[in-house]
Formats: structure tokens, C-alpha cells, sequence
């Protein structure tokens, strides 16, 4: 062998009292089902409510900060905050409540 292979120990076989001893272990219960996505439609409509609530919010708190402001950098400004904030919190919370009403009706 070169100096640089190694050989790797092969694990011992697991003795038969081993496996043995692990059929008489209670189960437990099989992991639950991983929510199903939801459909392309929920998700736009979800994405609507996310992006229509984050502007009606900040063009109210922003817009008489921002009236005198160019029309692109308005939009920039305000698609800066909304965009961000519809990714990383909105959307996200509003799939956790969708899952957990799922699970609720069922």
C-alpha cells in the first residue's frame, strides 16, 4: 500500500442477541405525514394576500415620506421593504397557519 491508503475497519457484524434484543423493543408510531405544498393557486393567492397587505402598510406609514421622491425610486423604496419582508416573514407565517388549519380540519 502507498503512503497515503488507509484501509477502513469494517463494522462488526451486529450479533444475533443484539437483534434480538431489538424486535423485543416497543415501535413507536410511524412519523407523521409531511404536509402536502400547497397548489400553485393557493400559493399565488397566499402571495397576493402577503404582497397587498405589506403595501397597503407601508405606502400608509412611507407615502408622506416619499411623495416628493421620483416614481422609480419610490417604487425601489418601497419594493426594498415589501419584497423582503413578504419573503422571510410574511409568506412563511402564512403557510404555518394554512398547515395548522389543514391539520385542524382533518
Amino acid at each position: 500500500m502507498g503512503p497515503f491508503m488507509t484501509t477502513v475497519a469494517r463494522p462488526a457484524a451486529a450479533s444475533s442477541a443484539a437483534t434480538a434484543t431489538d424486535r423485543n423493543q416497543p415501535r413507536t408510531a410511524a412519523p407523521a405525514q409531511p404536509a402536502t405544498p400547497p397548489s400553485v393557486h393557493m400559493r399565488a393567492l397566499l402571495t397576493w394576500i402577503a404582497v397587498f397587505g405589506a403595501l397597503t402598510v407601508v405606502q400608509m406609514l412611507l407615502g408622506p415620506y416619499v411623495k416628493g421622491f421620483p416614481m422609480l425610486l419610490r417604487t425601489l423604496v418601497i419594493t426594498g421593504i415589501v419584497v423582503p419582508a413578504v419573503v422571510y416573514t410574511l409568506m412563511p407565517n402564512l403557510l404555518k397557519v394554512r398547515a395548522a388549519v389543514r391539520r385542524r380540519l382533518r
